[in-house]
């Protein structure tokens, strides 16, 4: 069933600082996992796989990692800065423009369910839940077509939680300062759980309030252009209820409802910096352009069929519907401007960008196939329908227009555990359509009117790996595989300002297919780990980003792409009461500066992340208190000097602290403080832009109290 690489979202990193595996429960009360990943299987969106069984590498994120991350920030994405090697910098804010995994963009997925558009990314889909309902993350590093398109980068699949026997509640709040008035935040959440006999419930509601932040220097931080998390308010609502049925309850019927909303409160207005003289953007108090504010909607509901003996194996189906809005902030630049509306100069406009998908996930895994021990089959087929627009909310002009996507991908896998030797190998199909209107492009691009068309998408993409289990401590993999991904097609299509043009005839709407090469090993014994891979990555006609030193939007550059990296991972128990992790990753990526020349442009911070090195000291000091101490190093980096997409950004190490006090009856207290010796740094995507709006601080230090009951 699916590609092995990513077959179960399962791996591999078993020896992983960021594997720690453990029971996703309501009921879980944050305890270190106690757990060894020697029988590890981990359940991911379609079927389990043992971890030393799958030739790749996956991370999982475990709930005390989530929860350890949330005592610092209710940033969403900063959990991945904090436990994935190969994830960039978090840019602190609702835009994720940016934020990478191993260079390329990653799908993110909500219990199997996509959050982005490959039509229209949006880089606004970290913020799509409160992550107070999420159990686990799994992320596949590197680029598969296990869950269709977008997977460029990877896939990074957020997994709700599972209530246990019985009734549980959660009550947990939150408050946060960095000691001044309007720097207050602060958050309630309440997650309920049921199970009994074959009917189960899980019901999470929270509220998030969130205040203006400060750099260092006691500096307002801007509001970035894509969109900021600072001032504004979250609302979570999820829903699931399943029952076991059938004999020996081998039959499952689930569904999920989750709605969130977050919305800018509109009290602040952003300033522009100054990079020549080193001045970051500010904010001020005042109405933003009079405009509308950001916000972030993501509604989704799936119906879940399962069956443990359908024709001698596992059979699994999804049918889901996902509906996403995102505002961006009001902008009065150049490329908003209609003298139909107002005098040139004067108009402000926003964006907003609407995407609706519904969509089929069927599944079929039978072992011993044919009577052979070990060999195993996985099938299925996936459809989905993606229609994704981007319109200029205040004037209701078209930008991008009406664009679908319709795919239909079956898929098979073969595994085959011969002893210590485990081979993998199969293929996806992608046969997919994209239809656009005919519609004409606003008047900063000309007016031009282009002729409407349809593109056929088609791709076969083959896997192969094997695993070798040298010993019970040690094991080696090596893998090839292909991901699958539409570029940002609105991009192209509103920056067309040349008459005569037809949505078929746009070279840059060609598909981005990205060969992985990757080799690897994990070692453990009874107190370590360490593992490490080296990975290629590489597209003929891929893509990178650059800013449009006019309208300050980015620009997608067609060309190929290649991405070389190197990643480790370990861990040291020093005893049960004093742990330390580390994770160190390396990317290189190139393109051409000009077409069909060398590859010898190196690419920067928006698509590459600089070198990350990352540690974490777990201490117990008394059976009810320990203590989480987090350093962050981003390595400073220097691109292209003296040629075009010259970039410098400096380095830096973050502290983070966290300790928690477990009071028994009354729940567990926890005190966190974000950026602990109050650097002042500018953000690595910052750094990398030529844009005055852009030269963001990242926060100064942000102390933060929650407390966390269960009942």
């Amino acid at each position: 069933m699916k590609n092995l690489l990513s077959s179960s979202i399962t791996l591999a990193l078993l020896l992983s600082a960021n594997a720690h595996a453990q029971d996703t429960t309501v009921a879980d009360r944050d305890k270190p996992s106690a757990t060894t990943l020697d029988n590890v299987i981990v359940t991911g969106t379609r079927a389990p796989k043992a971890v030393d069984r799958i030739p790749g590498a996956v991370s999982i994120i475990s709930l005390q990692e989530l929860n350890n991350s949330l005592s610092l920030t209710e940033d969403a994405t900063a959990v991945l800065t904090r436990t994935i090697p190969g994830y960039s910098e978090s840019t602190q804010a609702l835009t994720n423009s940016g934020e990478t995994l191993r260079g390329r963009i990653a799908l993110r997925l909500f219990d199997g369910i996509p959050q982005t558009s490959p039509l229209r990314e949006t880089n606004r889909a970290g913020s799509f839940t409160d992550l107070g309902v999420i159990g686990r993350i799994e992320v596949v590093n590197g680029p598969s077509a296990a869950e269709g398109v977008g997977a460029a980068g990877g896939i990074i699949n957020y997994i709700s939680k599972t209530p246990e026997e019985g009734s549980h509640t959660n009550v947990s709040t939150r408050y946060s300062s960095q000691g001044r008035d309007d720097s207050e935040g602060w958050k309630v959440g309440l997650t309920f759980g049921h199970k009994e006999d074959a009917y189960d419930l899980l019901l999470s509601t929270s509220f998030v309030d969130r205040g203006m932040a400060y750099d260092a220097k006691g500096r307002k931080i801007g509001m970035r252009g894509s969109g900021t998390i600072n001032d504004s308010e979250s609302k979570n609502l999820f829903l699931k209820v399943g029952t076991n049925f059938g004999e020996a309850d081998m039959q499952r019927l689930q569904a999920t409802l989750s709605r969130f909303n977050l919305t800018g409160k509109g009290n602040y207005t952003g300033i522009n910096g100054d990079r020549a003289n080193n001045v970051t953007s500010t904010s001020i108090a005042g109405t933003p352009l009079g405009a509308k504010t950001e916000f972030n909607n993501f509604n989704q509901f799936s119906l879940s069929y399962s069956h443990a003996d359908f024709f001698g194996g596992t059979l699994l189906a999804d049918a889901y519907r996902a509906d996403q809005a995102m505002r961006y902030p009001a902008e009065n630049g150049s490329d908003k401007q209609d003298p139909l509306f107002a005098p040139l100069g004067q108009l402000v406009d926003q964006s907003e960008v609407n995407s609706e998908k519904r969509g089929v996930r069927t599944s079929w895994t039978r072992g011993e196939l044919f009577g052979v021990e070990g060999l195993e089959l996985r099938a299925g087929v996936d459809v989905v329908k993606d229609l994704t627009d981007q319109r200029l909310a205040l004037t209701q002009r078209v930008w991008v227009p009406p664009m679908e996507y319709t795919s239909t991908a079956p898929y098979a896998q073969l595994s085959w555990d011969i002893g210590p030797l485990t081979v993998s190998g199969g293929l996806r199909q992608e046969d997919g359509k994209l239809s656009v209107d005919s519609y004409t492009t606003t008047y900063y691009n000309k007016r031009v009117f282009v002729e409407g068309g349809k593109l056929d998408y088609k791709a076969d993409l083959p896997n192969l790996g094997v695993v070798y289990r040298f010993t019970d401590q040690l094991s080696a993999y090596a893998s090839y595989s292909e991901g699958f991904s539409l570029p940002n097609v609105g991009i192209p299509l509103r920056n067309i300002n040349k008459p005569g043009q037809s949505v078929s005839g746009i070279l840059d709407l060609q598909a981005i297919i990205v060969e992985n090469r990757e080799i690897g090993f994990n070692w453990r014994t009874g107190n370590a780990t360490f593992s490490g891979s080296y990975y290629r990555s590489d597209s003929d006609f891929g893509v990178s980003l650059s800013t449009d030193p006019v309208t300050g939007d980015f620009v997608m550059n067609r060309g190929p792409v290649k991405i070389n990296g190197i990643e480790f991972s370990g861990s040291y128990d020093f005893s049960d009461d004093l742990k330390v992790n580390a994770m160190y990753s390396h990317i290189v990526g190139k393109t051409w500066f000009t077409k069909n020349g060398p590859l010898d442009k190196r690419m920067g911070a928006n698509d590459v992340s600089p070198d990350k090195i990352g540690v974490n000291l777990f201490w117990r000091l008394a059976p009810q208190v320990d203590l989480n101490l987090g350093a962050m190093t981003l390595l400073s980096r220097t691109l292209n000097q003296g040629k075009s997409g010259a970039e410098h950004t400096s380095g830096r190490t973050l502290l983070d602290v966290s300790m928690n006090y477990d009071t028994g009856r009354f729940g567990k207290l926890t005190l966190g403080v974000e950026n602990l010796l109050n650097k002042q740094y500018i953000l690595t995507t910052s750094e990398a832009s030529n844009s005055n709006d852009d030269w963001m601080a990242g926060r100064g230090r942000v102390f933060s109290l929650s407390h966390n009951i269960n009942f």
